[in-house]
């Protein structure tokens, strides 16, 4: 059965060609790869959403924020969510 994959999914399987060439062949040849991408794909959202939350929280970054300041809320948040991507793409999409 095809699961989707998403962004992450994505990246790994790129990864994959790219740096485990012997791994994604397995994969494919085995008929695991979508199955494997797709639960890579779910762990990394997973990942990435616990690590926004916890940085807003640890940050103070909340709700009154932006409504008070939308544009520093958002700024923060861009930061959060860059910090995030880059703990996920190396613990998770490029491990």
């Amino acid at each position: 059965e095809e699961q989707p994959i998403g962004i992450w999914g994505q990246r790994h399987l790129d990864y994959l060609k790219q740096y485990r060439k012997v791994t994604y062949t397995n994969l494919l040849t085995s008929g695991r790869l979508n199955t494997y991408l797709a639960d890579i794909d779910r762990q990394a959202q997973e990942r990435f959403e616990r690590l926004i939350e916890g940085m807003k929280q640890a940050q103070g970054i909340t709700e009154r924020l932006k409504e008070e300041n939308a544009l520093e809320w958002v700024q923060y948040l861009n930061n959060i969510r860059a910090c995030a991507r880059e703990i996920v793409n190396e613990e998770i999409i490029f491990a």
